[in-house]
């Protein structure tokens, strides 16, 4: 008996130091987990009350920075602009204000230039950086990316510059012609002579006027508003017609073929304008007695049918360093050619805005020496009509719902509808159509 009562005594004991032990150590957990650890002070509770919630709706890339110059809070944008790596501010003059701001207390702003990730072209990021102090131990840096704004300053400040010079050179020539009138008022040979040149250059100056009226309209008008379905044989007619004359004075021929009575859904203006434009062109740089083609045809894509519009010249072709720049504004190919056709380079540009603004594209072939193939690229117009209706349901429908509902559609319905316009190669091969013999001489 003497022995079980040891046993049990020691049992008890065992089991009673064991509640100590587990007790205590429960409390020394407890302790451990309320006590504030290296990664803990590097998360949301360290933030001022409603600065998290106020940072998470800034569109402007946000960095917090403690003390330490260690980053307690940052945004998703700012880890994508390579702001914020390994946990630091990786932007030597940015943390350099922070420190200047922590010390005085003073807000300070700058614009720099950052290299961008993931490219090896030297490309740069344009950032305007502005730091503020953030209670007694953070600093606020917040970031907006001005890359695009600049972008877009250096095109409106391109386009002004090519304008301005562009109008410059015929109300200069009008000038001095007209004094050169004045001069030979007596002479009345020379007259004729000055006032020929005169028309001349009138008419390019209300030509250059005219395009960049049409490109601004096409820039900003939605073509689709007074969208209707259109025979291409009818554009090919009337681009056909209006280059007839032009074309026989170098007697080229202009044949047009393809498959009949195919139709495109939008604006008959635009688009006739844009077709006459590649006509125009085709027939401005061939040669004397060659042909341009106009051929048409159906594509089949996954997102809906396309009508491909090919016009192929014989002219002096484009080389390769050109063809990525021919549809940018009053970018000429061959310059001096220009100033004797009367083109005014905004032709192709006025082209890709009507194709982009229908759901299409335009695309070129070319090889220097054996003419150029113009590929305009449209939807077909049941397609497009079917798409065009099917948004309009889509945002009736959606006007019910709430907003984030209407938001989703919305956004879907439109990429699918650019999958659509975009599902076609961005190259024309004028093997697809007819292929046109060799400049012939006609007699």
């Amino acid at each position: 008996m003497d022995v079980n009562a040891a046993v049990a005594a020691v049992a008890a004991i065992a089991g009673v130091l064991t509640g100590v032990i587990a007790m205590l150590a429960f409390r020394f957990s407890e302790r451990e987990q309320r006590r504030p650890t290296r990664t803990s002070l590097h998360t949301d509770p360290v933030l001022p009350p409603g600065v998290d919630t106020v940072l998470s709706v800034l569109r402007s890339s946000a960095v917090v920075l403690d003390e330490a110059d260690g980053v307690v809070k940052a945004s998703s944008a700012a880890y994508a602009l390579g702001l914020v790596r390994g946990g630091k501010l990786a932007v030597e003059p940015m943390l350099q204000m922070a420190r200047d701001t922590r010390r005085d207390g003073e807000i300070r702003q700058v614009e720099l230039d950052l290299p961008r990730r993931g490219t090896g072209r030297g490309e740069a990021l344009a950032v305007s950086a502005r730091v503020a102090p953030l209670g007694s131990r953070l600093v606020l840096l917040l970031v907006e990316d001005l890359t695009e704004a600049r972008r877009i300053e250096a095109v409106r400040r391109d386009f002004v510059a090519n304008v301005s010079h562009e109008l410059k050179t015929p109300v200069g020539a009008l000038s001095l012609l007209s004094e050169a009138v004045m001069d030979a008022s007596d002479d009345p040979e020379a007259v004729e002579r000055f006032a020929g040149r005169m028309q001349i250059e009138a008419t390019r100056l209300t030509n250059l006027v005219q395009e960049l009226i049409d490109l601004s309209r096409v820039q900003n008008d939605d073509p689709l508003e007074d969208a209707e379905p259109i025979r291409v044989d009818e554009l090919v007619a009337e681009a056909i017609d209006r280059c007839r004359h032009a074309a026989g004075t170098k007697e080229i021929t202009m044949a047009a073929g393809g498959t009949a009575d195919l139709h495109v859904w939008g604006h008959r203006g635009q688009l006739a304008a844009a077709l006459g434009n590649l006509v125009e062109n085709a027939v401005n740089y061939s040669p004397a007695r060659t042909r341009v083609g106009i051929a048409a045809r159906t594509v089949a894509q996954p997102g809906g049918d396309l009508i491909e519009i090919a016009v192929t010249d014989q002219g002096i072709g484009i080389s390769e360093k050109d063809k990525e720049r021919v549809f940018e504004r009053f970018y000429r190919v061959d310059p001096a050619r220009s100033r004797a056709t009367g083109g005014t380079g905004l032709g192709l540009a006025i082209v890709k805005h009507v194709a982009a603004s229908h759901g299409g594209e335009v695309t070129v072939w070319s090889a220097e020496g054996q003419g150029s193939t113009f590929t305009l690229r449209l939807p077909e117009a049941r397609a497009a009509r079917a798409r065009a209706h099917q948004t309009s349901h889509r945002d009736d429908m959606s006007s019910q719902d709430d907003m984030s509902q209407q938001d989703g559609d919305t956004h879907g319905l439109d990429g699918e509808a650019r999958r659509a316009s975009h599902s076609s190669p961005h190259s024309s091969d004028p093997s697809a159509y007819e292929t046109l013999p060799s400049p012939e001489v006609l007699p």
